[in-house]
C-alpha cells in the first residue's frame, strides 16, 4: 500500500498575487476608459455599424411576396397582397413594419399624406391670391401718388401678378434713339424715386425698344439702347433719388417683349418704354411671364 503524500496546510485568505492582478486589471480598465474619452467619434462609421446591426437584429422588414401563401389560417381565411378593405384580427396583431431602406422614417399613412398635400396646395393658392390682392391695392396707391404724370400720358401704373408695374413711355422721357433723360422728365423720376423709397422689396428696371434695328457709334443694337435707357433711370435713382442700389436690378429686353404688334408707328411708340417692376414685399426677384402676354394689361395709346 503506497504511502499518501501529506500536503502542507493552505494559508487562510486570498493569495498575495491576486491583489496585484486586481490592481493591474483596474488600471487597464481606467486606461481604456481614458482612451475612449479622448477618442473622436466617427459619426459616419457609427451610422454604418448601427445600420448593420439594425439589419441583423430587432427590425422587421417587409418581404415582397412573389406567390400567394399556401395553407389556411385559423385567424384569417383570405389573403390580399394589397391593403385589406377591413381590419382583421391578423392586421391588428401584426407588428408594425417600416421600410429600412429609406433615409427618413415616415409614420404617416396615405390618407394623412393626401390631406397634407391638399392643405399645402390650398395654402399656396391663398398666398398667391393674397399677393395679387396686395399688388392691386398698392397699384391703386401708386396711381394716386403719380396721378399728375399719369394724367399727362407719361406714365402707366398697373398691377400684374404679385407685382406693380410703372411704365415710363418714351415720349417725354428720352429722345429718339437716345438714352439720355430729358430735363423736363427728371422731376417725374424724382417723384417716382420718393415713392419707391417708401416701399419694401426689390425693383427691376427693364428697357424695351421696337423692332427697328439701330446701329450707331454709341449703340450697336437695340440691346445696347434698351440697356442704356434702363441704366440711365437707375443712375438717376441712385444719384438724385437716394434709392439703395442693392435693391435694383437692370434688364435689357430690346424688342423681345412688345406690348402690341410692331405694325404701325403708334404701336412702335407704345413698345418703346422703360418698366419698373415693384416686387411687393419680396426681397428676391421672381420670374414670371411677360406682361405683354396679358391681354387685359395692354392699354391703348389714347388712355
Amino acid at each position: 500500500m503506497s504511502e499518501e503524500c501529506e500536503c502542507p496546510p493552505c494559508e487562510e485568505g486570498l493569495p498575495p498575487w491576486l491583489a496585484t492582478f486586481a490592481d493591474m486589471m483596474a488600471l487597464l480598465m481606467c486606461f481604456f476608459v481614458l482612451l475612449l474619452s479622448f477618442a473622436e467619434m466617427d459619426v459616419l462609421k457609427f451610422k454604418q455599424v448601427a445600420g448593420a446591426l439594425k439589419l441583423a437584429f430587432g427590425v422587421q422588414r417587409d418581404v415582397i411576396a412573389t406567390e400567394i401563401p399556401k395553407g389556411t389560417s385559423v385567424i384569417a381565411q383570405q389573403y390580399s397582397p394589397g391593403k385589406p378593405t377591413e381590419v382583421t384580427p391578423l392586421e391588428i396583431m401584426r407588428e408594425t413594419t417600416t421600410d429600412d431602406t429609406k433615409t427618413n422614417l415616415d409614420f404617416t399613412d396615405s390618407e394623412t399624406k393626401n390631406n397634407q398635400s391638399m392643405s399645402a396646395a390650398q395654402a399656396e393658392a391663398l398666398t398667391q391670391q393674397q399677393a395679387q390682392q396686395d399688388a392691386k391695392e398698392e397699384a391703386e396707391e401708386l396711381q394716386k401718388e403719380l396721378a399728375s404724370a399719369i394724367g399727362d400720358g407719361l406714365l402707366e401704373v398697373e398691377a400684374f401678378n404679385d407685382r406693380v408695374l410703372i411704365r415710363i413711355r418714351e415720349r417725354g422721357s428720352f429722345g429718339s434713339g437716345q438714352a439720355k433723360l430729358k430735363e423736363q422728365f427728371q422731376p417725374i423720376l424724382k417723384l417716382i424715386a420718393e415713392v419707391l423709397n417708401q416701399r419694401d422689396g426689390r425693383f427691376i428696371i427693364s428697357g424695351h425698344t421696337d423692332d427697328i434695328p439701330i446701329e450707331t457709334r454709341k449703340f450697336r443694337s437695340n440691346w445696347d439702347l434698351s440697356a442704356a435707357r434702363a441704366a440711365s433711370v437707375v443712375h438717376y435713382f441712385i444719384q438724385q433719388g437716394d434709392v439703395d442700389p442693392e435693391r435694383m436690378e437692370i434688364r435689357a429686353l430690346a424688342d423681345n417683349e412688345p406690348l402690341v404688334p410692331n405694325d404701325s408707328w403708334e404701336n412702335r411708340a407704345q413698345n418703346r418704354r422703360v418698366e419698373i417692376s415693384v416686387l411687393h414685399g419680396n426681397h428676391q426677384a421672381i420670374d414670371v411671364d411677360s406682361p405683354a402676354e396679358n391681354v387685359d394689361f395692354i392699354q391703348s395709346e389714347d388712355n
